[in-house]
């Protein structure tokens, strides 16, 4: 039996800034743009990997979450204290210097781990956490 990721949701404010990001930034395509009842939801994927998508999805999709709950989310991820997506890259360096230059805020700057990755952190425009990590040669 083999089980492996499809899709991963990201809670974002505003689609198109986030788009100025994931799409225009990261190079990721668009794969999908849905509007329901006054929400939106965008697919993004890297055209590396077709059978991976993130979806970025308004804050409030969650149907059963009562307004105080989506309001500590907004202020949990706001501050950038939820955990967000790794990003596999081969130059880490590189795509350091490429998302800083796009304006996106800096969490940490290229580093070489204890753990074997040299890896940098930045928050997307909702405030989520988005780390690239870079594996190191053994």
């Amino acid at each position: 039996m083999e089980i492996k990721l499809s899709q991963c949701f990201v809670a974002v404010d505003d689609h198109d800034e986030a788009l100025a990001l994931y799409r225009d930034v990261l190079g990721f395509e668009v794969r999908d743009d849905v509007g329901f009842e006054g929400m939106r939801w965008v697919t993004v994927g890297a055209p590396s990997q077709p059978d991976v998508e993130i979806v970025l999805e308004p804050p409030a999709a969650a149907p059963d979450a009562s307004p105080t709950d989506k309001q500590a989310m907004a202020e949990l991820r706001a501050k950038g204290m939820l955990r967000g997506v790794i990003f596999a890259t081969d130059d880490c360096d590189a795509a350091f210097e490429r998302i800083r230059a796009s304006g996106a805020e800096v969490l940490q700057e290229t580093v070489d781990q204890p753990y074997g990755v040299r890896d940098c952190a930045f928050r997307d425009p909702a405030g989520n956490m988005l780390r690239f990590a870079q594996r190191r040669s053994r």
